[in-house]
């Protein structure tokens, strides 16, 4: 089972309001992950996607790619959403796609801490874009703990 199947596979099973919007792995290529969520099930009395699905999107898309790198380097952790702010700059009428790449000297540095002290923060952004432009502006500090 590839590293992204795995993933959907924990996301569904371990939170499960992620099957019920729909969430899936679009893609991962080691540093940047991508999550899509169709529009349908999570639309607002607009027809466009509801804010509330947008943040779960964005903030599963951060935590999931920690998880996967966290995953690759042997490390059995958890991960949780400590602070974060959201930006909702366009109305988002199509299905969704988040994306979250990993800043590598950011990631080192969660690694040494949780070496030296056995927990460490990160914060990740997410973005979720219509042809290109920005709609979405997500930035989230994740604690990384045993």
């Amino acid at each position: 089972m590839t590293a992204a199947a795995q993933l959907e596979r924990t996301l569904h099973e371990e939170i499960p309001l992620t099957r019920a919007l729909g969430i899936r792995v679009a893609a991962y290529d080691g540093a940047t992950l991508q999550l899509a969520a169709p529009l349908a099930p999570n639309t607002n009395h607009k027809s466009t996607a509801f804010g509330g699905s947008l943040y779960a999107l964005a903030v599963l898309c951060g935590w999931g790619l920690l998880h996967l790198k966290l995953h690759e380097a042997g490390l059995h952790k958890h991960i949780v959403i400590q602070e974060s702010s959201i930006r909702y700059l366009l109305p988002v009428a199509e299905d969704m796609l988040a994306s979250c790449t990993l800043d590598a000297d950011a990631y080192a540095h969660l690694l040494r801490a949780l070496h030296k002290h056995g927990r460490g923060r990160l914060t990740l952004q997410v973005a979720i874009k219509l042809e290109g432009q920005a709609a979405v502006e997500f930035s989230g500090r994740y604690v990384v703990h045993d």
